[in-house]
């Protein structure tokens, strides 16, 4: 009878950490947008490693015998985590991720932008100038070389039929 008591705090245990899990793949939908298959790994993903927790616990604390009262256990664990613990976890862990996001933002982007606009101003705005210019330059060039050469043609085509 003790020895079934402690099977059932274990997998009580188990189902408040699959509670967890379930969760934390939640706070991932809710922080990050991603398209439909990845949000279909990702459940395949919390079921295999939800799959993955409940055999090894079957195995390494039952011996592998499948009973009732390990389900039981399971939900009432499941259930006591979302009753009592989801609500907080997803907002403080939410804030933590919006937090960090905002943070990185200021850190990281909003230099990056900065430096961009910086070196567009100081550094291509010239270059382009430059390059649009000499191109324009280039092609008036080559416009008189050819009319050099196609008048000089015509004159002599001129001259041998005079």
């Amino acid at each position: 009878m003790e020895n079934q008591a402690y099977l059932f705090g274990i997998f009580i245990l188990n189902g408040f950490l699959i509670g967890l899990l379930f969760d934390i793949f939640r706070i991932l939908r809710k922080s990050f947008k991603t398209v439909d298959l990845i949000t279909y790994l990702e459940d395949i993903c919390f079921w295999i490693i939800t799959g993955f927790i409940i055999l090894y616990s079957i195995f390494k604390f039952n011996n592998g015998e499948l009973r009732g009262f390990i389900f039981i256990g399971i939900l009432c664990g499941v259930l006591t985590y979302m009753l009592m613990f989801s609500k907080i976890f997803i907002k403080v862990n939410l804030f933590i991720i919006n937090f960090l996001k905002k943070m990185i933002y200021f850190v990281i982007v909003v230099p990056v932008l900065f430096i961009s606009k910086f070196l567009k101003k100081i550094i291509f705005k010239p270059i382009s100038f430059l390059i649009i210019n000499l191109r324009k330059s280039l092609s008036k060039f080559i416009l008189k070389i050819k009319n050099l050469f196609f008048n000089k043609k015509k004159n002599n085509y001129k001259k041998d039929f005079t």
